[in-house]
């Protein structure tokens, strides 16, 4: 029969129906997605859904549960400003594309992609991806939304004062944000538990003795920034530390040359180095080796995300590690029961750091 069907054309649903020995109505409810079909049921259409090669018509599709299987994956700026997020680069606004270039290079949006991609692909969904770094790009991410061309947005937002969040919900549409919003705006987002992090890095250089101790900040405008520098300073005072030198950085490899930079220069002595990121601690690194410091004997150095960077690093960094591609699968999920549940009320998924022990402390 599976021969006869194939062969006499594209299946069709009263071909999946018969397979099943079910009717065309119960077929339709379990390919749309309608819930009120029994598990049992369920399966046995699905089987004569593979054994026909029954391919639903998306057109068709969309029409009855007003859906488009796709999300729009944002990454968004805030504007004029250059900005940063908790865990990525700064990038500058702009459309001369300078904004993609450095978002391409940082290899946390690719982990966000990843973890997006493999929630999406089973349940024959996928993102579009936006950028919104200017107030124009940002007027067409609400209008894309609006007209129903996806079914919801995922941000990832590179700046404290990126004012999308914000349009997104007082337009009513389904939204998840990756990272604690800077403004107070009811929204359901996923983040980290970045002081426990800092708090890992400080204790574990402790433990190695280090005592002149600085740290390259993240950008202080931003909520993982600042929760990551509290941290840290937090843990030092409690560990009898009351000053710890501070070099602020912008989640770059660029920015955190400068940064030790002139920590070398202010506390030539220091003998480890917490950077809230990355790859701002693999140019901490670079600059120590220029400086003929050896790492980790005379300089220990912790980074946090556990990036590609991470194992680019010479050595090999210890850091923090945030389950980036976890975090970007779980926003997906909130997304997807926000779709399915409008009416329910905004929440929040906070994921626990773990420290990655390697080379460089």
């Amino acid at each position: 029969m599976t021969d006869d069907l194939r062969s006499a054309g594209a299946p069709t649903l009263e071909d999946v129906a018969r397979a099943a020995g079910v009717s065309r109505a119960t077929v339709s409810r379990v390919v749309n997605g309608v819930r009120n079909v029994d598990p049992a049921i369920q399966e046995v259409v699905r089987q004569a859904v593979s054994v026909t090669g029954y391919a639903p018509n998306r057109a068709a599709r969309s029409l009855v549960t007003r859906r488009t299987d796709a999300v729009a994956l944002v990454v968004s700026g805030a504007g004029v400003e250059a900005g940063a997020d908790g865990e990525g680069p700064g990038p500058a606004s702009g459309e001369d594309g300078s904004f993609t270039a450095q978002v391409f290079a940082d290899p946390f949006f690719g982990r966000v992609v990843t973890g997006v991609v493999n929630y999406l692909r089973p349940r024959g969904m996928h993102p579009v991806l936006m950028f919104a770094e200017t107030s124009r790009a940002r007027d067409e991410v609400v209008a894309y939304l609006r007209q129903g061309s996806a079914d919801g947005a995922l941000i990832v937002s590179t700046h404290a004062e990126d004012p999308l969040p914000g349009l997104l919900t007082e337009a009513g549409l389904a939204a998840v944000l990756y990272a604690r919003p800077a403004r107070p705006v009811l929204i359901s987002y996923v983040d980290l538990a970045h002081q426990d992090g800092a708090r890992l890095a400080a204790e574990h250089l402790l433990a190695r003795g280090c005592r002149r101790i600085a740290t390259i900040s993240g950008p202080l405008d931003v909520p993982a920034g600042q929760a990551r520098l509290a941290g840290f300073r937090d843990t030092m005072a409690r560990h009898g530390h009351p000053y710890t030198p501070i070099a602020e950085g912008r989640f770059t490899q660029e920015s955190g040359e400068a940064a030790m930079e002139r920590l070398l220069a202010e506390h030539p002595d220091l003998d480890g180095v917490f950077a809230a990121n990355d790859l701002m601690a693999m140019g901490a690194c670079h600059v120590l080796r220029e400086h003929g410091r050896r790492v980790p004997d005379d300089v220990a150095v912790v980074g946090f995300d556990d990036s590609s960077a991470a194992l680019a690093c010479r050595p090999p960094l210890t850091t923090v590690r945030q389950p980036v591609e976890g975090m970007a699968a779980e926003m997906t999920r909130l997304l997807l029961d926000r779709l399915a549940r409008p009416d329910s009320p905004a929440t929040s998924v906070i994921f626990e750091p773990e420290l990655v022990v390697r080379g460089s402390a």
